[in-house]
């Protein structure tokens, strides 16, 4: 459809509102008396059949010209066919009604009927209009092409595509599904700031904003793990939230600026227990939304049946690199060897970095069956504790899934000696430059001082979640309004 048909048909919109204006209708209504909805009407039709309903939602098509036509009522539900009639609605109606047009909003109340061309109908005696649409809807709305549009109006998304919006209510359901697995285990869903005065629980670049009384920075949260472990130290057992996080970083398939996580803490647990709580949720979830953990993400077939498989992070680039990092023990060896590989490094890199990129290099895009992979360096990991049998590795796991990382959990650091070392050096790192390194986080160092139980703690990205569950390949299908870099054109359809 070119802008000037659509200006045209725009400016043909307006005429009929003006029309309407003069007839004394009101284009822009008030609340409307439902008694079904669409598919309602479709499924309950053998008691409904003769009886009158009425039901409200926008037009997708109308058919039919002369004293008679067909439309399609759309609502949350689904569609259901209307059937206008003159001699049913009287002239001044039924002039009333060839001026709709696909888009208005409308209330109808008829008759439900079956045509002769087996279509459940509501031959409709009355209508109001509810809200009048002055743009048209976009005639071909998929494909490739449409894409960003899609995403910058989601609004016209969520209208001629049904598909988009089962993801959305899949989505709500699988959130509600995980407070009520975590709720009937006993957590606590707490809410934390999402401004904070120290940025921290996560390597991330954090957005700063201002504020004027206090004339001072304020960031918004990269994690809550921080808040989450001072309610430990308190006294809470078993905590979690679900919410917003913000990271000033790159946007991707996988990656927005602004997202979703859930953060569980359990007090006198370690990172098996974490582990064992992921594959439950997550089985969990998928079992009560979807009915069944077999899915298939993207033409691969995934089976969500714990437990799923272990394997240490030195055991995965050893399966897939044939490098054994248990036998290569120099910064200079593991330099030497990025390099080789063309690895992003830089000269005060030291081995533990290493290991890490060489795992993401070599084997995460491996990773299509649920797993955990155990075990992270100390160097990556600045609030795991250390594991007893080798203090240069901690007591971490990520669990992935279709190539990604959908979970990052620990035995939790209780140490505040060890943990401010560990902070120092995440600022050292952030005075050379790095911007995603740990602030200093002088009073979470103090609640650790007033002693923290063991702990096992929890994050799982919400929206890598639900795109697996629902087959999306980017995180946009799975946001509402994804974050999008700003254009000028954004207004016709």
């Amino acid at each position: 459809m070119s802008q000037e048909t659509v200006h045209e048909l725009i400016l043909r919109r307006h005429e009929k509102l003006k029309e309407l204006y003069g007839r004394g209708v009101e284009p822009f209504g008030e609340k409307y008396s439902v008694s079904h909805q669409a598919q309602e009407i479709l499924e309950h039709f053998e008691e409904l059949e003769g009886k009158e309903v009425s039901v409200s939602g926008r037009i997708m098509t109308m058919r039919g010209h002369g004293k008679a036509g067909f439309a399609n009522l759309q609502d949350e539900s689904g569609q259901v066919q209307i059937y206008a009639r003159l001699d049913d609605l009287g002239e001044e109606a039924y002039e009333c009604y060839r001026l709709l047009d696909i888009g208005d909003i409308i209330g109808v109340k008829g008759k439900v009927f079956r045509t002769r061309k087996g279509e459940i109908t509501v031959s409709i005696t009355e209508f109001q209009l509810l809200s009048k649409s002055l743009r048209p809807l976009p005639e071909k709305w998929h494909g490739l092409k449409d894409v960003e549009l899609r995403y910058r109006q989601r609004y016209l998304d969520l209208i001629v595509n049904p598909q988009v919006k089962k993801v959305f209510i899949l989505r709500s359901r699988i959130i509600q599904s995980i407070r009520d697995f975590l709720n009937h285990q006993g957590y606590l869903e707490v809410e934390t700031p999402t401004m904070h005065t120290i940025t921290g629980g996560a390597s991330a670049r954090p957005f700063v904003t201002y504020h004027n009384t206090l004339e001072m920075n304020l960031y918004l949260r990269i994690a809550t793990e921080l808040h989450l472990k001072r309610l430990l130290v308190g006294g809470f057992d078993r905590v979690y939230e679900l919410g917003r996080i913000f990271r000033n970083e790159g946007i991707s398939t996988k990656h927005n600026p602004e997202f979703t996580s859930i953060e569980v803490y359990k007090a006198n647990a370690d990172y098996h227990d974490m582990m064992e709580l992921t594959e439950n949720l997550v089985a969990h979830a998928a079992e009560k939304v979807l009915g069944t953990l077999q899915i298939t993400y993207q033409g691969k077939d995934m089976d969500l049946t714990p437990p799923w498989p272990r394997m240490t992070m030195l055991e995965a680039i050893k399966t897939y690199s044939d490098y054994d990092f248990s036998t290569i023990t120099t910064d200079e060896e593991c330099l030497k060897l990025a390099r080789k590989h063309k690895l992003e490094v830089y000269n005060d890199t030291v081995r533990g970095e290493v290991i890490n990129l060489f795992f993401e290099h070599f084997v995460e895009r491996h990773l299509v069956q649920p797993i955990f992979i155990m075990d992270y360096p100390l160097e990556v990991s600045p609030l795991a504790k250390r594991k007893k049998d080798d203090p240069n590795f901690t007591y971490r796991f990520e669990a992935f899934m279709a190539g990604s990382e959908i979970a990052n959990a620990f035995t939790e650091l209780i140490d505040p000696i060890d943990q401010r070392e560990r902070f120092k050096k995440q600022v050292e790192k952030r005075e050379a430059g790095d911007e995603e390194a740990h602030m200093m986080d002088e009073d979470f160092i103090t609640a650790l001082e007033y002693g923290m139980p063991p702990a096992g703690g929890l994050g799982i990205g919400i929206d890598r979640l639900v795109m697996l569950l629902t087959d999306s390949p980017s995180i946009r299908d799975v946001l509402l309004f994804p974050t999008l870099r700003p254009r000028e054109d954004t207004g016709g359809a």
